[in-house]
């Protein structure tokens, strides 16, 4: 081939491999995790996650006072909802409870302490209120959502399998 004919095809083929890489999915068991603000569509963060990978939620629960985690694992193109604590103020162990329990005392108030829930979690929107400063820890980094958004605001939490581009470029801003 000439060089010509060889450069033509390069500058040809390279556009066509990027887009390729862009719909075609990542391995199985890999799960990219998008944070969106709602109000100007801005990603906050975006990155591929491993299967196993822990995603930690971190709010005030403003009707009953309680700090709230919540433990999110990576797994095959989405997240699971795998632990549930609402803190007890006195700094004591919160008595633990069945998953089965957990939805009533999301509305009852109260600490209490939950393992082995099995919730997936596709899409959700997180708002930001005054007294809940909710925070996302993905691996090291720490995305507190009232510095991102402002109070009032909302972020979309996207999860789903990531493309092969995806899970080559991850990043987090």
């Amino acid at each position: 081939m000439r060089p010509g004919r060889f450069a033509l095809v390069a500058c040809l083929a390279l556009p066509l491999a990027v887009w390729a890489s862009m719909r075609i999915p990542a391995p199985a068991g890999d799960t990219w995790l998008e944070l969106t603000d709602t109000e100007t569509g801005r990603r906050i963060a975006a990155r591929a996650l491993r299967e196993g990978e822990e995603v930690v939620l971190t709010w005030k629960n403003s009707l009953f006072g309680l700090m709230v985690t919540e433990v999110f694992v990576a797994r095959a193109g989405i997240l699971e909802l795998t632990r549930v604590t609402f803190a007890d103020p006195t700094g004591g162990e919160p008595p633990r409870v069945r998953p089965s329990d957990v939805k009533d005392l999301y509305q009852t108030g109260g600490p209490f302490q939950a393992e082995g829930l099995s919730r997936p979690v596709r899409h959700v929107v997180f708002r930001v209120g005054e007294i809940g400063d909710p925070r996302i820890r993905i691996g090291r980094e720490v995305v507190q959502l009232v510095r991102e958004v402002g109070f009032g605001g909302g972020v979309v939490l996207v999860a789903r399998p990531p493309t092969l581009h995806e899970r080559v470029v991850g990043w987090f801003p």
